[in-house]
């Protein structure tokens, strides 16, 4: 169970990170935002990142063994970045339709999967 805790807390931490990394891109088509500053772009990013860590945390507390979670450290890092990446092309595909993925990116997602496969072998 820890594991489901530890993975759904993971996804809705990078899907708020992603929206603070990336989601100011599409402020410019949104009347209220089009005349901010970089300064207010950034802050109002950092107000969403600040919910990112509050799922992030608890995430690789209840998930690190160290804290009685089923996860090492190196394991706890690769699901985050495998899940960073997923969250990260459902993004890409919902709201920069213009955004496409090319073979190597495939290629590339692939050995991601392997990286995982190969972190998680006993």
């Amino acid at each position: 169970m820890k594991s489901l805790y530890t993975i759904l807390l993971l996804v809705l931490s990078n899907t708020f990170m992603t929206f603070a990394w990336y989601g100011h891109l599409k402020f410019k088509e949104l009347k209220w935002f089009e005349n901010l500053g970089l300064i207010s772009i950034v802050l109002i990013s950092w107000g969403i990142a600040l919910f990112e860590y509050m799922f992030q945390v608890p995430a690789n507390r209840i998930g690190f063994k160290e804290n009685g979670g089923p996860f090492s450290l190196v394991e706890l890092k690769v699901l985050q970045e495998v899940i960073t990446l997923v969250v990260f092309m459902l993004f890409t595909f919902l709201f920069f339709k213009n955004e496409s993925i090319k073979m190597n990116h495939i290629i590339g997602f692939g050995f991601l999967i392997l990286a995982v496969y190969f972190i998680f072998k006993k």
